[in-house]
């Protein structure tokens, strides 16, 4: 399939899964049915439907086939994926009380906490049985650890909220547990499912780790200079929930004392007038902390890319490749 190289990398990578994609879209649906809870696909379909990228999900068809699976799981896998993924984000909604999600009301808004929460369960529940019906503990092992990890993740971030001790090597294993164990998980069970070789799978799992990161780092700079409707939420959301993300942490660490006595009153104490977002841009702006931030999503774009080294060439890797550029294109 001839796909122009100006297209976005994902987008190209979605054009030449499409067959495939199709059929988890249609397994998502089928896993997504209640006949006695029509709330659950109503409230999941709101979000799958969405315009949702599928990154992860894509990423387990891509190194399947990259490592020349030629059996059904993959599609069960990826469809693990896309449900685990949902399940996080419906409960990370009610967590941060967010109001958009993906450029539209968030499930939590229009149909409340309770709603959004036990869907996510069924969505968890749904997903493991995905995992099982594939037949290789392997898999299962990873999922179910993946699973865990991303729960910690969310829990650390949620104590870590407001609390300016919180340092980079805090903020690295929140981003590592919430955000990077899935994009690993999603590039590793491809591998796994495809019977490839330890050296390839472990290759699969550093280039989504990296990969993942570098994503984060860059949504959580976009919430600091990203367009609204690019983003998927509101600019400033995480400076109102309190959140120390990446810029934040490095200005905090080199504010003077009424730089810190700033710090602590908006994201220590949550008290936020207008006018406190520009002042903390001025701040992240007099120490450079965006740019630095940039230049570690940077960083760890060049080290997924580095992962692949060890992977047999194809046009598939160069694609897989291409996306790591793409993690931090997104902010220009």
């Amino acid at each position: 399939m001839n796909i122009p190289d100006q297209i976005q990398p994902q987008d190209r990578l979605a054009a030449l899964l499409a067959p495939e994609i199709a059929q988890v879209n249609t397994l998502v649906r089928e896993r997504m049915a209640s006949e006695y809870a029509p709330r659950i696909p109503e409230v999941t379909a709101h979000l799958v439907e969405a315009g949702g990228k599928r990154l992860r999900p894509m990423l387990t068809l891509a190194t399947a086939r990259l490592c020349g699976y030629d059996g059904p799981y993959h599609i069960h896998l990826a469809a693990t994926v896309e449900f685990i993924h949902t399940a996080t984000l419906l409960h990370d909604d009610v967590v941060d009380e967010s109001r958009q999600r993906r450029g539209r009301p968030t499930a939590n808004l229009l149909w409340g906490n309770r709603s959004s929460v036990l869907v996510g369960d069924y969505l968890f529940s749904r997903s493991f049985q995905l995992m099982v019906e594939t037949g290789s503990m392997r898999v299962l092992g990873i999922l179910a650890k993946t699973s865990a990890t991303i729960a910690e993740g969310e829990v650390l971030q949620l104590s870590a909220a407001g609390n300016l001790a919180t340092n980079e090597n805090i903020y690295m294993h929140i981003i590592r547990s919430k955000t990077a164990a899935l994009f690993s998980a999603a590039a590793e069970v491809g591998g796994v499912i495809a019977g490839a070789d330890k050296a390839i799978t472990k290759a699969l799992f550093d280039y989504g780790n990296a990969l993942g990161i570098a994503f984060q780092i860059v949504d959580d700079l976009l919430d600091y200079g990203g367009v609204s409707a690019a983003l998927g939420k509101n600019i400033g959301d995480d400076f109102r929930d309190q959140k120390l993300t990446l810029p934040v942490i490095k200005a905090v660490a080199r504010a003077d004392t009424q730089e810190r006595t700033f710090w602590a009153r908006v994201m220590g104490s949550g008290q936020q007038h207008e006018g406190d977002l520009d002042q903390a841009l001025s701040l992240m702006a007099r120490h450079n902390t965006l740019e630095e931030t940039h230049q570690a999503a940077r960083s760890w774009a060049a080290k997924s890319r580095e992962a692949l080294e060890t992977v047999p060439d194809s046009d598939l890797k160069k694609l897989l490749s291409d996306l790591s550029d793409f993690a931090v294109s997104r902010i220009g």
